[in-house]
């Protein structure tokens, strides 16, 4: 019975991506134009931080959260060389090695990230993916995401005051302070019921706002962009993250929410950012949509794979 509590919890998760998928993709010419972005912002600065309230609370730091922070940074590493192996062969312009850096180096670790690791591996997991989202593609974000934006889209790159500023005002980072703060790791229980059900809306919330922006159709010039980035994301990346967590002596449920975080598909914002600069947008938008669809094949593989 208990062993088969998570298959089944994985299962519905993903059948609820892609209902949820389906249903945004059907009602596209219903809702606003910006329902998409209305539902993002929504999840930003109320259903992520309410799941991080609530299992970021119960994290506690040791050496090993620098050895799961690492892991992301050195797949940021491996996708810049990449990349740029990959320039000459392919005729990458410009905007296509962007678009690539981004949606192969960030992962969809905190929207879709939070919800799968918890049906895929429980709660004891959840920390581990706090610290991988945070502490990783966060960070990354805010600091070598907007200088590529800088670099690329012709904009003036941010300084450190400005980063920092963006890092310490982010709701889910400020979210996370308060969790390991102030924050008990039983709190009462109406509040903690609260922070579930805020905390379980995320995963069809963000499915829905996926669903709304996807893009089936693609120029033939930018099928095999797409293809070597999703092999690159999807299958090479958590390679490397399962040979690094055996590297750092990660072990157990923290090495394998590495690697399953490693394994989400590109992040919604970083494609989102990639589109509004005008950096390869139908590439960028597409690396999202179609990641987002074969991760439901992916995923389930990497974790029959990790036991």
């Amino acid at each position: 019975m208990h062993a088969t509590l998570p298959i089944r919890m994985a299962f519905d998760a993903f059948f609820l991506i892609l209902l949820m998928l389906a249903l945004g993709m059907l009602c596209r010419r219903l809702f606003p134009a910006n329902a998409a972005d209305t539902l993002n912002q929504f999840a930003l600065y109320v259903l992520l931080p309410a799941a991080i309230l609530r299992y970021a609370s119960r994290l506690s730091i040791g050496a090993e959260v620098l050895a799961v922070a690492a892991v992301p940074w050195a797949v940021l590493v491996a996708t810049i060389v990449c990349v740029r192996l990959l320039t000459r062969p392919l005729k990458l312009d410009v905007g296509t090695r962007a678009a690539l850096m981004l949606c192969i180096g960030l992962g969809n670790t905190s929207y879709l990230g939070y919800p799968l690791t918890l049906a895929l591996l429980g709660d004891a997991a959840l920390p581990t993916a706090v610290i991988y989202d945070q502490f990783g593609s966060f960070l990354i974000l805010a600091t070598w995401g907007l200088w590529v934006l800088a670099r690329y889209g012709g904009e003036a790159p941010p300084t450190p005051a400005q980063s920092a500023r963006k890092v310490l005002t982010f709701p889910p980072f400020v979210a996370l302070v308060v969790a390991l703060t102030v924050m008990p790791a039983q709190p009462p229980h109406a509040i903690d019921a609260v922070l579930l059900r805020l905390s379980d809306a995320l995963l069809p919330v963000v499915a829905l706002a996926v669903g709304l922006q996807l893009q089936l159709r693609l120029p033939r010039e930018q099928l095999a962009p797409l293809g070597a980035g999703l092999a690159l994301k999807l299958l090479l990346m958590p390679l490397l993250a399962l040979g690094l967590v055996a590297l750092l002596g990660l072990r157990g449920l923290q090495a394998d929410a590495v690697v399953l975080e490693t394994a989400m598909p590109p992040m919604i914002t970083a494609g989102a950012l990639a589109i509004s600069h005008r950096l390869a947008p139908t590439l960028a938008a597409a690396l999202v949509g179609y990641g987002t669809l074969l991760s439901m094949l992916t995923l389930p593989l990497w974790h029959w794979l990790i036991g």
